[in-house]
């Protein structure tokens, strides 16, 4: 029972500091193939890709001769 923002619990007594958030349980998976993993995934190799390329770019040559020419 709520009153102006004031929320009653079921012992009747008031609580007039907050109104208390609504609780839910998301039971959606988050191991295996699930859009969570791809969208993470698809973020991941994004992120690798560019910044394959900004090494490519600032060191002036490809991966492949990056390591030999430490």
């Amino acid at each position: 029972m709520t009153n102006r923002g004031f929320t009653i619990n079921e012992r009747c007594q008031l609580n007039k500091f907050a109104i208390e958030p609504k609780i839910y349980v998301d039971k959606t998976p988050r191991t295996g193939f699930t859009e969570y993993a791809e969208k993470l995934n698809g973020r991941l190799a994004m992120i690798g890709f560019i910044s394959l390329r900004a090494l490519e770019v600032l060191g002036g040559h490809g991966l492949i001769r990056w390591p030999t020419n430490l």
